[in-house]
């Protein structure tokens, strides 16, 4: 079993994904972009064994930016944003105990470099059934996301009642769905999305995705990256943000003028980006789920309106170095002069950052 460390700009990472269906969160461009986001360094780690094949990308980060000085020699791991998961190949997946064996050899890899834990963001499609594959490995399963099989001939026929009639009078309106170029409505998308993220009361990491990201997205993406709109009364009331990797397009990053929430313009928006996945050979359109893995709110009401395709949404926890994991969760308890059981009986991971 070889195991090698892949960096961004080494051409060994395009070689790899070459052999192995992945999706635009496996892309070097993508972990360089959210590399930038947060200052981290983008990396991968090929295991390879003749056609037994696992490649898993991720971030390193420096862990003194969570304590103090004293943990600037300690790193942990964490997935980019969105689905990177973990790729194998078809001869990984059958081989009884592979899976398993390459993640003890990159647990130890982390190890002597001073990587304490790693965080990592399964796929919901590419990673189906990986608690079958991963047999020694936890898996903690966080909620499901909804995609649209691009393969069903009738679309319409899956779409919720209530939706069909919200689309219906969209069009009726006279609202018009079309897939744009990016760079040609960056500002008006960034005005949107930020316009949205300050309604729904988004988290502080949601804000991080600025003009500055969305440039470089674009940048970096080119091709991948696609722009769906509505436009409405001589202007733009919503658009979406598109990736096309592999037959599978990734609903990502979007937003809805505060003015025409009530006419939900983001019905016809889904709806126009489907039939346009579809026609382009795709397999599926991914949506994702709601907010945290919920499948109660009702952003994944919402989504599940388009499909009753899902597929289960897991996380993949490891500590790494034990002392150095539990020392970092004593002092950022000490820094927020609370017990160090408050933060490792949070649902977050690792629990030093759960505050």
């Amino acid at each position: 079993m070889d195991l090698q460390v892949v960096s961004s700009s080494d051409l060994l990472w395009s070689k790899a994904l070459e052999k192995l269906r992945h999706d635009i969160y496996q892309l070097p461009e993508y972990l360089r972009l959210e590399a930038n986001r947060l200052r981290a360094i983008p990396e991968a780690i090929l295991i390879a064994d003749g056609e037994k094949m696992l490649f898993v990308p991720y971030l390193i980060r420096n862990c003194g930016d969570v304590v103090s000085a004293d943990a600037m020699e300690i790193f942990d791991v964490v997935s980019p944003y969105g689905y990177p998961g973990i790729l194998l190949s078809e001869a990984a997946i059958n081989t009884p105990g592979f899976a398993d064996a390459a993640l003890d050899a990159i647990e130890q890899e982390f190890r002597t470099r001073g990587i304490c834990s790693a965080f990592f963001r399964l796929h919901p499609i590419l990673n189906e059934n990986f608690s079958e594959v991963f047999q020694e490995k936890k898996l903690a399963v966080k909620g499901k996301t909804v995609s649209v099989d691009l393969r069903q001939p009738n679309l319409w026929n899956h779409t919720r009642k209530g939706h069909r009639s919200t689309i219906n009078k969209c069009k009726r309106l006279g609202m018009i769905a079309k897939m744009v170029p990016f760079s040609d409505y960056l500002e008006e998308f960034v005005a949107i999305y930020e316009e949205t993220m300050g309604r729904v009361n988004a988290t502080t990491g949601y804000y991080s995705f600025n003009c500055e990201y969305f440039s470089q997205m674009n940048d970096l993406l080119g091709e991948s990256l696609h722009l769906c709109i509505v436009e409405y009364e001589n202007q733009i009331v919503c658009g979406g943000l598109y990736t096309e990797c592999c037959g599978i397009v990734q609903s990502t990053l979007g937003g809805t003028r505060n003015q025409f929430v009530h006419l939900s313009p983001g019905s016809l928006e889904t709806d126009y980006a489907r039939y346009w996945a579809q026609e382009r050979g795709n397999e599926f359109l991914h949506l994702g789920g709601g907010v945290g893995g919920s499948t109660e709110d009702s952003l994944y009401t919402f989504k599940s309106g388009f499909s009753q395709l899902t597929h289960s949404f897991s996380t993949l926890s490891l500590i790494v170095d034990e002392k150095n994991y539990y020392e970092l969760v004593d002092l950022r308890a000490k820094a927020l002069a609370i017990s160090a059981s408050e933060l490792l009986n949070s649902d977050f991971f690792p629990a030093y950052r759960s505050r």
